[in-house]
């Protein structure tokens, strides 16, 4: 929109900033003719953010004014280049520092920067532009040379309520952003502004940073409150809500999945039930991914849609061996049934691999979900009550949503009392345990069904082998006691042993 042209009249719904995630966290986005604060140390992310907010006005007829105190106007135009944005002519950057002539080498004073401006100079240098665009949404950035421009804690406090009634009078939203480097515990705009956000940014010993943002206060606003993860890529902003399970719930038909193997779905009573969580555990080896990925094939059988993500194994090597085993998961992938993703947990955050899940079964329509492995996911979040937390609310989400969702965890050792890294037996609706066990101078391995909320299971024990066609489930072990300890003891009596290659005592 040219400079001189009216201004569009404000509409009357909330001022959006562009950030699908963010504006979900803030019930719509902002209130018009209000003033925001945007603060976060350097790097977090303000100048972004404040970025989108006046390009998603401008696509929409609104004029938009930057206003830098801190910034060269250069500097804002090459972070818009980086992430590949034109800036339209409804947005105009005002970068508020010293006449050229006052740099003049000629002059008293050879070097003047902002903050040895006064403050009215300051003051009425934003009033003149603010009159002179006439903008709906303004950015000022930032509060921290106002806050050294007053010299005190009343002079600034005055100076913030003196800008809020005079954008109020001119209906501008407002978003101030400060970078808390002059005084980081000084709170005075947080008792002013209509709302605050905070954003961080966390430095774990290992990995990628990681950033998050809370909003701290929304006056008459309902707002989803905690912690969202959030990253800059290039193109902008992307938050990642924090998932609350109780806003999601769909119907669909609770029908029982068998895995195509008959002697794994007799052991769980006729088969899984769709729309609830088995977790597999068992140490390393004792084929947690395969039975996983059963349930994929047979999806796949059944034309339904399925997704697969890998934390642990390099994504390459799993489709040789599986490929090796007669399932070509690349094939499932290529036909459209399977959507596979290798999780780095040292670049990605929680609250980001929610997003990618929800999206393979909000978008893609996926109706079984494999996790592989639950230590893979723990690795991404070192606190293990955040973990509980969160598998907690994403099981219940996808339970709503009516998929069936595997997970796996490797318990450390690999026989005798086994620990896994994090207990979360109580949230899944199934439990499967895999063991290794001796006999008859064989390792074997055995499986059995500890816990099935959806219904009656096989308490018994039964022998598995993993083969070149997958995997083979035997009879139930009817000949020995102390499978589970990993060294059994053969037990007197006549008939079967249940084990599978036909060794007999």
């Amino acid at each position: 929109m040219p400079a001189d042209a009216e201004p569009k009249a404000a509409p009357k719904d909330k001022a959006k900033l562009g950030i699908a995630g963010l504006d979900d966290v803030l019930g719509g986005g902002f209130t018009r003719n209000r003033l925001y604060l945007l603060e976060g140390n350097p790097g977090t992310g303000k100048t972004t953010v404040a970025m989108q907010f006046l390009l998603t006005g401008a696509a929409v007829g609104e004029r938009g004014l930057y206003i830098s105190l801190s910034e060269t106007q250069e500097e804002l135009q090459e972070t818009a280049r980086s992430h590949g944005w034109d800036l339209p002519t409804g947005l105009t950057i005002y970068e508020l520092i010293p006449p050229e002539s006052l740099l003049d080498a000629e002059q008293e004073q050879s070097l003047l920067y902002s903050s040895d401006l006064e403050l009215g100079e300051t003051t009425r240098a934003i009033f003149e532009q603010v009159d002179a665009v006439k903008p709906s949404l303004v950015v000022l950035d930032s509060l921290s040379e106002i806050r050294l421009l007053a010299g005190g804690s009343l002079r600034y406090r005055r100076q913030i309520l003196a800008l809020k009634h005079y954008f109020a009078r001119r209906g501008a939203t407002v978003l101030m952003l400060d970078d808390l480097t002059a005084d980081a515990l000084d709170k005075t705009v947080h008792s002013v502004a209509h709302a605050v956000i905070r954003l961080e940014e966390l430095a774990p010993d290992y990995g990628a940073e990681r950033r998050r943002l809370r909003v701290v206060k929304y006056r008459g606003q309902r707002f989803r409150g905690g912690n969202h993860d959030f990253s800059i890529d290039t193109g902008g902003v992307q938050v990642f809500p924090r998932l609350i399970a109780l806003e999601h719930r769909t119907k669909f038909s609770r029908d029982r999945l068998t895995s195509g193997v008959a002697e794994l779905d007799a052991l769980l009573g006729g088969g899984i039930d769709s729309g609830s969580s088995t977790l597999i555990l068992g140490p390393a080896g004792t084929g947690k991914s395969l039975l996983a990925i059963q349930y994929i094939v047979a999806a796949a059988a059944r034309g339904e849609k399925a997704a697969l993500f890998v934390f642990d194994e390099e994504l390459g090597l799993m489709l040789e061996r599986m490929r090796a085993m007669g399932f070509d998961l690349a094939a499932l992938r290529d036909q459209g049934l399977l959507t596979i993703n290798q999780i780095d947990a040292a670049e990605m955050s929680p609250g980001e691999f929610v997003n990618l899940v929800r999206q393979q079964v909000d978008e893609a329509q996926a109706k079984t979900v494999v996790i592989d492995s639950l230590n893979g996911y723990q690795a991404a979040m070192p606190d293990e009550t955040a973990l509980i937390l969160h598998v907690h609310e994403l099981l219940q989400y996808l339970n709503r949503q009516g998929a069936s969702t595997f997970l796996t965890v490797a318990q450390h050792g690999l026989v005798g009392d086994m620990k896994s890294p994090v207990d979360i037996t109580y949230l899944a609706d199934t439990v499967v345990l895999l063991r290794y066990f001796e006999a008859l101078g064989k390792v074997r391995r055995a499986i059995s069904v500890i816990k099935k909320r959806t219904g009656a299971h096989e308490d018994t024990i039964r022998e598995f082998r993993i083969t070149t066609t997958g995997l083979q489930v035997g009879e139930p072990l009817q000949g020995f006691q102390g499978i589970l300890r990993g060294v059994p003891e053969l037990v007197p009596r006549d008939g079967d042993t249940g084990l599978l290659d036909g060794d007999r005592s």
